[in-house]
């Protein structure tokens, strides 16, 4: 377009001056070849110069209102065209979605692919993953104790552990999730990354998935057949209905102490007695013995469980202080609680490695001393180096002792 408004404009070569009028021959000459041509005004004369001005006038005046039409159009889509980015910037910041939202990489489907990811993701943290290994891990372990020689090891042995890990774990979901619905404005300040507390979960998902895995546990635990087994699961729903549900007279979590109980008879008891019980005596038929194993593991157990309630409230300061939970960590701060467990703990292992050297098998006494005593050594020296103050590093010991917790499981079924 600046081409055109150069070449024709007044002052170009065809119209720039006066004279040029008379250099035209035709033109000095008084004579149009198109009016000659056209035979209507033939032989016509003019002022040069007048005629010259009217068509110079006239030429401009049409140039001037083509640009004018043309820029006022390309102004006006230009207008058009900055009014729908303001418009959709304005939906985008009301909606809470960035600026850049308008780029073609963002309308773009998510992949089936990416939502399966993502629902997966999202059932992977409500289910509390630390607790599945632990309870998975336990299972296998106390399993471990009922085999008295290698024929035990069969196919009918892989079996009832498989039965138990699946009812076991859906009634450990069914535990986790009845939590995080109770305690849903908790987590909000407490783990935010929880599916309930971030939004991913709606309150009728999560019950859906609470109450369909406590039925599916129960049905398992009814179609196998064992009363150890069945007992166990229905145990592990009072008391982890008891501690979470807030109904009067209930949600003990409220109450240290209670709280401790519950975890320390889920963790300690029901799971040692309870799944030995169902390998001794529906599995294997034989009768019900209480081994040194087994009391040992239940022992045991009994201070693990104990750490495991006390230090899992102390990363969970400042949620329990706000919403009225008076557990132990509010009541007596975070350094002495913190250092009380690792206290329980190395009390712990100092007795494994004492009953350990009574074994009179030389193998068992090997790894049951030598391996408590490097769980002890280690627990000791992460312990020394924790900054008590940041919520980070608490939350990153408190998943260390759940570690601890299963390398015990590894270590019991060696304990003669």
């Amino acid at each position: 377009m600046e081409s055109l408004l150069v070449g024709f404009s007044p002052s170009s070569a065809l119209v720039s001056s006066g004279s040029s009028c008379w250099r035209n021959k035709d033109l000095m000459a008084g004579h149009f070849p198109i009016l000659q041509i056209t035979g209507f005004y033939k032989g016509l004369q003019v002022s040069r110069c007048k005629v010259w001005n009217i068509i110079d006038r006239t030429t401009v005046v049409k140039l001037e209102r083509y640009h004018l039409k043309h820029h006022i159009r390309g102004a006006k889509d230009r207008s058009i065209y900055h009014q729908k980015i303001k418009i959709k910037h304005l939906a985008n910041a009301a909606s809470g979605h960035p600026l850049q939202s308008n780029q073609p990489d963002d309308y773009k489907p998510k992949s089936p692919l990416n939502s399966v990811i993502n629902a997966l993701d999202a059932f992977y943290r409500f289910s509390r993953p630390h607790t599945v290994i632990g309870t998975a891990l336990s299972i296998v372990s106390v399993a471990l104790l009922a085999v008295e020689k290698v024929s035990d090891i069969s196919p009918l042995f892989f079996t009832g552990v498989l039965e138990a890990i699946a009812a076991a774990l859906m009634m450990n979901i069914y535990i986790v999730g009845l939590n995080q619905l109770s305690d849903i404005e908790i987590d909000k300040v407490n783990k935010p990354y929880l599916p309930l507390a971030s939004g991913e979960y709606s309150f009728k998902t999560g019950v859906l998935i609470v109450a369909s895995f406590s039925i599916m546990s129960f049905w398992l635990g009814w179609i196998v057949g064992s009363w150890p087994l069945f007992w166990a699961l229905f145990t592990s729903f009072v008391l982890g209905t008891a501690y979470s549900i807030n109904l009067p007279l209930l949600r003990w979590k409220r109450f240290a102490v209670a709280a401790a109980m519950c975890i320390l008879a889920v963790r300690a008891v029901v799971v040692q007695l309870a799944f030995y019980l169902h390998m001794q005596t529906h599995v294997y038929r034989r009768p019900a013995v209480f081994s040194k194993p087994l009391i040992f593991a239940t022992a045991f157990m009994s201070f693990f469980s104990v750490v495991i309630a006390l230090f899992k409230d102390v990363p969970d300061l400042e949620g329990d202080k706000t919403f009225g939970i008076r557990t132990f960590t509010v009541r007596l701060g975070q350094k002495r609680v913190f250092w009380t467990c690792i206290s329980l703990l190395e009390v712990a292992y100092t007795v494994a490695i004492l009953v350990g050297a009574t074994s009179p098998f030389a193998w068992s006494k090997l790894i049951t001393v030598l391996g408590h005593s490097i769980l002890a050594l280690i627990l000791w020296n992460r312990a020394k180096s924790v900054d008590i103050g940041s919520k980070t590093a608490i939350t990153s010991c408190y998943m260390f002792i759940w570690k601890l917790f299963y390398a015990e499981y590894l270590l019991i079924p060696f304990v003669r």
